[in-house]
């Protein structure tokens, strides 16, 4: 029992920060995103599935994310309450207004954007976890860069 918790500690160690900002990119709101991930590892703890690899267990964890945000969006309270979009500590390391703009793009743009850009998915991976054509992703990769190079103006983006 002590080496499970060990590992699930390893695990929260290492992925909490990408579960946290995919998390926010979906909900726009630091406090679910924080209760989403606390979520998605209660998940990993209570089934503790076993993975190919590392890579197998990073796309699980983030596949619970998605999943989990979805649920949270769709559900009664998150429809009929407002949205507080505050900083917290550890998103706070990362440019602001860049993940500012990024949020503000529409999902079908903000979700590609995160994967590709901050988990290092290619456009294949982010076909397989988000249930979509690899044309698709790669269209919504292009117009979103384009999206984010007029709210930030210029060549910020890349």
């Amino acid at each position: 029992m002590g080496t499970d918790h060990i590992k699930i500690a390893e695990v929260v160690h290492k992925y909490h920060k990408n579960i946290l900002i995919l998390a926010f990119t979906y909900t726009k709101n630091i406090q679910d995103a924080e209760d989403i991930a606390q979520d998605v590892f209660l998940e990993l703890w209570k089934r503790q599935p076993d993975f190919e690899s590392e890579e197998h267990r990073k796309a699980w964890l983030l596949r619970v994310t998605v999943n989990k945000s979805k649920n949270l969006l769709k559900s009664f309270w998150k429809r009929n309450r407002g949205d507080f979009v505050t900083e917290s500590g550890a998103m706070a390391e990362t440019d602001l207004d860049l993940i500012q703009a990024v949020i503000s793009l529409d999902k079908k743009y903000r979700l590609p954007i995160h994967l590709f850009y901050y988990e290092g998915y290619s456009i294949r991976e982010i076909a397989e976890l988000l249930h979509e054509k690899e044309t698709t992703i790669g269209t919504r990769l292009e117009r979103g860069r384009k999206k984010l190079k007029e709210i930030l103006g210029g060549d910020y983006y890349g």
